[in-house]
């Protein structure tokens, strides 16, 4: 592709090795797990999933209970995460009785949806029909109803919770590098000095995406930004303000501070990111002010906050003192510590992973509490950005 039509941007390049239909990382592998090429919060502890799932319930009840309940999980992994989110659900089946609730699994890797329907429903999924937006259905083992789709925009509308953990990192980013004569787009090509071998490069003159995506009041040298992140939050956000939710996003990232973050990750070590594609994951920060700002004021957002701060006020605390408690052997015991340890310590993933989240305005202030200040009782403080208050 390169010999024929010359260099290509990182976000081309990013999008070939993760998901060309044949060669792609995702497409033919997809490594999560202790096996792969890295692993996630999830697949080290269950009580991080427990603890995403009180989180919905807590704002599915702070917003008074509506009656139907979507939970909507982009780029859900081998499923894992979805399945301990189920596991609180029927734990609280009683909480949610009178509620509809339903799994809707946005993921374009064929491997990655067969490992998730094993592991949610036990392998029961049929194909669905071409008419229909969703390409799969089942039934969890807790008896809730999963739809599989390849595009947010075939899930749905109505009142839903979004779910993004480590999705964001992974989509397409383009760079950019300021120069003597102005912004300049950083490319990908071939090195001519060393057959098979790619290098950067930086475009000669101003790109499409050079004049659209760098905001004029940018102060760094080198900016990097994923237009597809932005479009999904957009999205997201025009979803939360029609049909009420809220989304939660997970990954690591920073608030508009950093610049260069592009890596690649093979056999949980650092990989040269030109140096064979397709063969290794590739991922970037998040960054937090851009998706705040493709909100365009739709919602509210929150965050971010670092994992290990929203963890906490999540109560992981109390909640590993109790599985403590509750494991009869050593070996478990040293498990639970070890994976609290990789989560919380901020020499792990306990800062380097952000929690950021999408609200409809008026749960964070009434519409008419500008009137009447003190007639209304006072809005519930948002779990994992405040202290959950266990009642």
């Amino acid at each position: 592709k390169l010999r024929a039509s010359g260099p290509v941007t990182v976000a081309e390049y990013m999008r070939e090795a993760l998901t060309n239909p044949g060669q792609g990382y995702y497409t033919r592998r997809g490594g999560v797990g202790e096996s792969g090429d890295f692993i996630t919060s999830p697949e080290i502890s269950q009580v991080f999933g427990e603890l995403i799932g009180i989180w919905y319930i807590s704002e599915w009840m702070a917003m008074g209970k509506p009656n139907t309940f979507q939970l909507v999980e982009l780029g859900p992994g081998r499923g894992t995460l979805t399945e301990d989110i189920l596991r609180v659900f029927k734990q609280l089946s009683s909480v949610l009785s009178k509620c509809d609730v339903s799994v809707h699994l946005v993921e374009v890797s064929p491997k990655l949806s067969e490992i998730q329907a094993v592991m949610l429903t036990g392998g029961k999924v049929q194909p669905n029909p071409e008419d229909e937006s969703a390409y799969m259905k089942g039934i969890s083992k807790t008896g809730i109803p999963i739809f599989w789709y390849r595009d947010i925009q075939d899930v749905p509308s109505g009142y839903s919770f979004y779910l993004a953990h480590e999705f964001f990192d992974a989509l397409p980013i383009h760079k950019f590098q300021r120069t003597e004569k102005g912004w300049r787009e950083v490319l990908v090509d071939i090195d001519p000095e060393v057959p098979g071998q790619l290098r950067f490069v930086l475009s000669p003159s101003r790109t499409p995406a050079t004049q659209n995506f760098i905001q004029p009041e940018e102060t760094r040298d080198h900016v990097e930004v994923c237009p597809e992140a932005g479009v999904i939050v957009q999205r997201l956000a025009s979803r939360i303000e029609k049909d009420g939710g809220a989304a939660l996003v997970a990954d690591y990232g920073h608030d508009g501070t950093k610049t260069d973050t592009f890596r690649g990750f093979r056999n949980h070590k650092l990989h040269d990111v030109l140096s064979a594609p397709g063969t290794a994951d590739l991922t970037a920060d998040v960054d937090f002010s851009y998706l705040r700002k493709m909100a365009q004021g739709k919602t509210a957002t929150l965050g971010p906050i670092k994992q290990r701060e929203f963890l906490k006020n999540m109560g992981i605390d109390l909640r590993l003192q109790v599985l403590l408690q509750n494991s009869g052997d050593t070996a478990t015991r040293e498990q639970l510590l070890h994976s609290y340890d990789m989560l919380m310590n901020p020499d792990k993933m306990g800062d380097c992973f952000n929690f950021f989240a999408l609200l409809p305005h008026h749960r964070l202030v009434h519409p008419d509490k500008k009137d009447k200040p003190k007639s209304k009782s006072p809005l519930p403080p948002v779990a994992g950005f405040n202290e959950l208050l266990l009642k």
